[in-house]
């Protein structure tokens, strides 16, 4: 029960990040909302400072024309970039631990392409490789999750939900809406 007090009370407080953002904390509380999406955690106990990210699919495709925003929302990205600004604020990689939750079935449209079970799969593969170690998760299933951060302990909250939030329902289906739709590429002629 304390824990449970303790998440929503941090809840309160907390930094939001959405779908392609992350952010680095000393003492505010980071959280997000997320479906078939991932979200890593990463701490350094000695250096006191935690991040998280929230990304939508594990990287770019190769070959696809990408924006700005598309390439925002990768796990590949997200995961350097948060890496590299923990980095930049004082972590040493040796001292990283993570936490890492999402890939849940919560859209239709998105479960048939599987993505949640490939954002997993992404992020545990990227972790391994950075030799990071991954001390807790909540993966998959058919839930939408609340996860915040606690960057002065390194605790992670994950309070499931049943019911999807509308606003998550709705993100997620116009996103994978853009996945079938073919690309416009730039063709340079020489």
């Amino acid at each position: 029960m304390k824990a449970i007090n303790e998440g929503r009370e941090l809840e309160r407080f907390a930094r939001t990040i959405g779908p392609g953002d992350w952010a680095i904390e000393a003492t505010r509380p980071i959280g997000t909302l997320l479906g078939s999406c991932v979200s890593v955690c990463l701490w350094d106990p000695r250096a006191k400072i935690g991040g998280m990210n929230h990304f939508m699919l594990p990287s770019r495709s190769p070959g696809r024309a990408t924006t700005d925003f598309d390439v925002l929302l990768c796990g590949d990205f997200a995961m350097e970039a948060l890496m590299n600004a923990m980095l930049a604020r004082g972590a040493r990689r040796e001292r990283l631990q993570a936490k890492a939750f999402g890939g849940g079935a919560v859209v239709a449209a998105l479960t048939e392409t599987g993505i949640g079970a490939r954002n997993v799969e992404f992020a545990r593969e990227w972790l391994a490789r950075e030799g990071i170690p991954l001390l807790g998760t909540d993966f998959l299933g058919p839930w939408s999750r609340k996860i915040v951060l606690n960057p002065v302990t390194g605790d992670a909250f994950c309070r499931r939900n049943q019911a999807v939030p509308a606003q998550l329902v709705q993100a997620e289906e116009r996103y994978g809406q853009t996945l079938a739709l073919p690309r416009q590429t730039a063709v340079e002629l020489f």
